[in-house]
């Protein structure tokens, strides 16, 4: 007989059955268990995508595609394992129970964890948008390189049939195309070249308009008044210093102002574009394609330099601009001469934006006070008088660059100076 109240009776519910204990702790403690063993997972897949998520980073500098297919396969393969977790979590935890403050603070870190998942899924597809631009940009250069090739291929043949080409030109020619380096000596050299080719334009824009019977004076104050000249001849500098206003003109932007390119181009794009268009005619590129990035830039450039006044005055007619305006890149002699300095600012802006961090332009003001670290001045031989006045700009006739902590040095003329003979 069980008395009642003994640890005997404890075993037996008000059925006369016999009531087995439960182990609740161990069951509890396996639940935990498997919760620490799924956050564990989705702790050691988040470093997993922050591993590949860097090696995605990394394969955009340099610019390696293999490389960047191989981590966004990594970046994919880690959210399809998150994926695969949460639906595993959701499969277990059908309907929302109670949960305690070590659960709560789980949950929390749970969702902190998938608002980065979140943030990086995002900069997945804003890296697979960069590698699509890229690639489209490389299928561009591709075809541009085919394209020069094949010309090559035509002219080496003209010629070879008028026996003025050997294969030690040939091969000459291809060493010197892949033999030119990036460097701030190259630049400089563009800027010499650029600046040489708007001294170049202004002498036939000169003698057209005395040819048109412009006053040449008055233009030259047009341009810029109250500019004192030491000698009449160097009126010059004010028809060089319109050009130059009008050629860099959106210089420092990197679509140059060309409507209908916001394409974002590469650091080697635009090498590659100076090395493709350096050694060709400028004719020569838009007669094989009129409409190209170039063609637009020297459309616009032409319509902005030469006013319409100034073009009547100098055909009697407005047929070459309305011929430009349409479209069409025209043969004649004056033309052509403003096609070689497009060419070379052309050039300048492209190789500007090949380096890293890209050459930056700076303009002097007129009346700024001279300063040689910042300035050259066109004229030389200049002679200061004691207790003189600080030197003056007067124009400014070729903008100023900055390649890193190097100076290029802008250039310009001063008002009122003296110069020896």
């Amino acid at each position: 007989m069980i008395r009642p109240g003994s640890k005997e009776s404890q075993n037996y519910d008000n059925n006369n059955q016999k009531v087995h204990p439960q182990p609740i702790d161990e069951n509890m403690n396996q639940n935990g268990d498997s919760m620490d063993t799924m956050i564990g997972r989705i702790f050691n897949n988040i470093s997993s995508l922050k591993s590949a998520y860097i090696q995605l980073q990394e394969a955009h500098t340099p610019y390696d595609p293999d490389k960047i297919q191989e981590a966004d396969k990594l970046v994919i393969e880690e959210l399809t394992k998150l994926s695969e977790l949460k639906h595993a979590y959701r499969e277990k935890n059908p309907k929302p129970v109670a949960a305690s403050p070590q659960d709560s603070r789980l949950l929390s870190e749970i969702q902190e964890q998938q608002n980065l998942l979140k943030t990086y899924e995002v900069m997945v597809k804003k890296f697979q948008s960069q590698i699509q631009t890229r690639d489209t940009e490389i299928t561009h250069l591709q075809q541009q390189i085919d394209e020069a090739k094949l010309r090559k291929s035509k002219l080496e043949k003209k010629l070879k049939q008028r026996g003025l080409l050997n294969k030690e030109s040939e091969e000459s020619d291809e060493e010197n195309y892949f033999s030119i380096e990036l460097t701030p000596s190259l630049f400089t050299s563009a800027v010499d070249n650029a600046y040489q080719s708007m001294h170049d334009f202004s002498k036939p824009l000169i003698n057209m308009m005395k040819a048109a019977g412009w006053d040449l004076d008055a233009a030259a104050n047009a341009i810029e008044p109250a500019v004192v000249y030491t000698r009449r001849a160097h009126k010059k500098y004010a028809f060089e210093s319109y050009i130059c206003q009008r050629m860099f003109s959106g210089f420092q932007e990197e679509s140059f102002s060309i409507k209908d390119s916001n394409i974002s181009v590469s650091n080697e794009a635009f090498f590659h574009q100076f090395l493709a268009v350096r050694a060709m005619d400028p004719l020569d590129v838009l007669s094989q394609n009129p409409d190209s990035v170039f063609g637009k830039f020297c459309r616009s450039k032409y319509l902005l330099l030469v006013h319409p006044k100034m073009e009547g005055s100098f055909f009697g007619n407005m047929d070459q601009r309305n011929y430009v305006m349409s479209g069409g890149h025209p043969r004649t002699p004056f033309y052509q001469a403003f096609l070689k300095l497009a060419k070379s600012i052309w050039l300048l802006h492209r190789l500007a934006y090949s380096f890293d961090p890209k050459v930056k332009v700076f303009q002097v003001k007129k009346g700024s006070e001279f300063s040689d670290i910042h300035m050259d001045s066109v004229v030389k031989n200049i002679i200061l008088d004691e207790g003189a006045e600080r030197l003056k700009v007067g124009l400014m006739v070729m903008p100023g660059f900055l390649i890193g902590t190097s100076i290029i040095q802008s250039r310009v003329y001063l008002s009122g100076i003296k110069c020896a003979d």
